[in-house]
């Protein structure tokens, strides 16, 4: 039995509360606050839970938060109103660079990508004959 939610499937083998982190937007606070909404025990394993129980775990995740697609637009449609105004943020978006502070002369290397290292610039001397 496979079980869907927002479009994606869940994980089976583990903990309800676990299981339902894979969809994105939903995290551990909100996968507990839902489960105790709807009534199930947030140990309970995926493959013990009955299908009432899963359709109202799938009802309240849909209709009352934004997941999946929905999330992800709001997302991108938030970068894309930084990046259009020339905020600050906008254009460290732009180029791919930590947006919040941090110092890139060293360490950022997630964002910057694999270290490149340049040489020194001058050719060797042309030795004496």
């Amino acid at each position: 039995m496979v079980v869907r939610i927002a479009g994606v499937n869940i994980p089976e083998g583990k903990q309800v509360w676990v299981s339902l982190t894979a969809v994105f937007g939903v995290g551990r606070n909100l996968a507990l606050k839902a489960l105790k909404e709807a009534g199930v025990a947030p140990e309970a394993r995926v493959k013990d839970l009955r299908e009432a129980e899963i359709n109202k775990i799938r009802e309240i995740i849909e209709t009352k938060y934004r997941v999946e697609g929905d999330l992800r637009r709001e997302i991108q449609g938030n970068v894309r109103r930084l990046i259009e105004t020339g905020t600050y943020r906008g254009t460290r978006h732009k180029k791919n660079l930590p947006l919040r502070g941090q110092r890139t002369k060293t360490n950022a290397r997630t964002k910057r990508g694999k270290k490149v290292t340049v040489g020194s610039g001058r050719k060797k001397a042309a030795e004496k004959t």
